[in-house]
């Protein structure tokens, strides 16, 4: 199954070219509250959106989704709204699937999930140490639809050098496994166009195949709108970039196919051998 695959933009246009050219969720961030203090100094995007952006983007678009990362759950202050406030204005205008970044505790995730109260999908963004240590207790809660592994802040926890570290000592593929035997749909990280990134994309795209992951981020250096502008740029850059990825699937498929036919072929010998 092709990699659901999404792209962070409060742009009406962008969004709209994105959904044309195949990008199955949109993604409107809203999360600010901390995040400057832990990312300050790295080459994040930090894009603080507001309600007004979900509703124009959800106006906007005619089949992708709409996902809406809201703020770590947090009290109403002179600052900000709560985040029963947050919850309600974004399912208010528009918002498919609801995200909550850098939750700790069981606790959290419990008051996220009651807030939503089966209004829209849930997806929750395990990117803290303390959410990895209790995530057998956290995926006992129910209501939670989708599940994506933040690689930028829990490497940072973790005290890592690069992101792609947790690939290497088996920490994503070890949530992975836990997410799969409860049954829940999961991703990880993001990903550039192919043949480009610290780690070129196909690499990590094949990755997603082995790990049984179904999204991803298209991250900034998929399509950087901060260094161009110019719509038409953006659209070939979409196109282009997207039926790139969707062939490389397409291999992935194929050859994935060799074991699970195995597998099952297996399974049915199995079955006659007992009987």
């Amino acid at each position: 199954m092709p990699l659901k695959l999404m792209y962070i933009t409060n742009s009406a246009d962008v969004a709209s070219i994105a959904e044309s050219a195949g990008v199955d969720r949109i993604f409107v961030d809203m999360e600010y509250i901390g995040k400057s203090d832990r990312q300050g100094g790295m080459d994040t995007v930090q894009s603080h959106h507001t309600l007004r952006d979900v509703k124009n983007i959800a106006n906007t678009l005619k089949k992708s989704e709409l996902l809406v990362r809201i703020n770590p759950i947090h009290d109403k202050t002179k600052e900000y709204m709560s985040s029963k406030e947050e919850i309600d204005g974004a399912i208010e205008n528009g918002a498919d699937i609801l995200m909550l970044p850098y939750f700790k505790t069981v606790a959290e995730v419990e008051t996220f999930i009651d807030l939503v109260a089966g209004r829209v999908k849930t997806m929750l963004l395990v990117e803290t140490p303390e959410a990895v240590e209790i995530i057998d207790d956290i995926l006992q809660i129910p209501g939670i639809d989708y599940i994506h592994i933040g690689l930028n802040d829990l490497s940072l926890g973790y005290g890592k050098k690069f992101m792609f570290e947790l690939l290497a000592d088996g920490t994503v593929e070890r949530l992975c496994f836990k997410f799969r035997q409860r049954g829940i749909t999961y991703g990880f990280g993001g990903i550039a166009s192919l043949g480009k990134g610290a780690i070129p994309a196909e690499k990590i795209i094949k990755e997603h195949y082995r790990l049984g992951s179904t999204c991803a981020i298209l991250s900034r250096s998929f399509c950087n709108v901060d260094k161009s502008s110019d719509l038409e740029v953006v659209r070939t850059t979409f196109v282009n970039g997207l039926r790139e990825i969707r062939e490389l699937e397409a291999e992935c498929e194929k050859y994935i196919s060799y074991f699970t036919d195995n597998k099952r072929d297996i399974d049915e010998s199995v079955e006659e051998l007992v009987k």
